[in-house]
């Protein structure tokens, strides 16, 4: 068993963590932004706001951090039927949506439906965030976390390791600069592995996730998005490492709505995943419906998947995002300096724009390769 499952080690490490994230003595450098920009030059020889370029051809080395739920499931099956863009070399799952019990649950039915039950490894996680207790969205994904769908018992086990243990051996091994980390729930994971680990941050070429608003604000309290609310303390950590970052907030999840209209296509497949992914996207039209009196629903994690397979399709702009950690109204939320007030250098790209329907024309053309 590894240190940071240990209660007292925990303890330890938990406050090792808060440290790091309010830039206390185990790294002085994370205080301010300027900080974070010049923890990634030290760290991995490149700005806090921009990846290294891949070759022309080239696949990305990609990890899927996630708690599924219903969106996540979808940004999965896009990630899985772009092969030729994505090489996804695991799943690691996170308390988020659901209880971990069911997020890794969850993944290894989503992978079942790709047929990729023996050659894609999926580990448990963090079970709840660094410091607070659990917040999950049963309410809005049902109580398995894939509502809309039937679920089977998963076809092969979960990896034994811890996904933390995981992601710390495989990045300090990986190439510099080599392995994009793909997070599509709360930040619990990423933030435990660079606490205990700081330097596997050389190994990651950049983390692209979901999360967060500003233009939009929050869906679970009014300044707050959901992923970054339930463990703002780790995503401090996160947007304090100095590795660059991409931001696909809830701005951009509104601009690609999911609506009868886009379903009816990716139905229209015929196969076991277009299936399975429709029929989750009309159950969330169908909450937001019950919900706001609307037949659409904001596009959350696929969008994330959608940025690593189509950049193209994507437009934002390099900012500092600093996470509110202990707001009485605002805790959860992602300060976004949009205009420069601040004058701390920008350590995430954050994305406001999307051709949504070439998103959905790339989901669709991307399912129509799965079983």
């Amino acid at each position: 068993m590894n240190a940071f499952d240990q209660t007292q080690d925990r303890r330890a490490f938990l406050r090792t963590a808060m440290g790091l994230a309010a830039g206390a003595s185990a790294w002085p450098m994370l205080a301010t932004a300027s900080g974070v920009a010049a923890a990634a030059d030290a760290a991995t020889g490149t700005s806090a706001s921009s990846a290294p370029a891949l070759q022309s051809g080239a696949r990305r080395s990609v990890i899927i951090d996630c708690d599924p739920g219903q969106d996540d499931a979808i940004a999965i099956l896009f990630a899985l039927g772009a092969s030729d863009r994505l090489d996804v070399r695991a799943i690691t799952t996170v308390a988020g949506n659901v209880p971990l019990n069911l997020t890794e649950r969850n993944a290894r039915i989503v992978r079942d439906w790709a047929e990729r039950s023996q050659s894609l490894p999926v580990y448990a996680g963090c079970p709840r965030p660094l410091t607070r207790e659990l917040i999950t969205a049963a309410n809005v994904h049902g109580k398995t976390g894939l509502e809309g769908v039937p679920l089977h018992e998963p076809l092969a086990p979960l990896t034994p390791q811890h996904a933390v243990a995981f992601l710390i051996d495989t990045l300090r091994g990986a190439p510099t600069h080599s392995v994009t980390l793909c997070a599509l729930g709360p930040l619990t994971n990423l933030a435990t592995a660079f606490t205990e680990a700081p330097e596997i941050r050389n190994g990651i070429r950049e983390i692209v996730l979901m999360g967060g608003a500003f233009f939009e604000r929050g869906n679970i309290t009014p300044a707050a998005e959901f992923n970054i609310y339930v463990d703002p303390q780790a995503a401090q950590v996160v947007f304090a490492s100095g590795v660059p970052i991409v931001v696909l907030p809830r701005d951009v999840a509104v601009k690609a709505p999911i609506t009868p209209a886009r379903i009816a296509p990716i139905r229209a497949l015929g196969n076991r995943c277009g299936t399975m992914a429709a029929d989750i996207m009309a159950a969330e039209v169908a909450y937001q419906k019950g919900r706001r009196g609307v037949e659409e629903a904001p596009m959350y994690d696929p969008c994330a998947t959608g940025y690593l397979i189509e950049p193209s399709l994507f437009k934002g702009r390099e900012v500092n995002v600093m996470i509110e950690t202990i707001g009485e109204w605002t805790l959860g939320e992602t300060v976004v300096d949009w205009s420069g007030h601040s004058g701390r250098k920008p350590n995430a790209t954050w994305i406001t724009e999307v051709d949504a329907d070439g998103f959905y024309a790339a989901l669709r053309a991307r399912l129509a390769t799965l079983p």
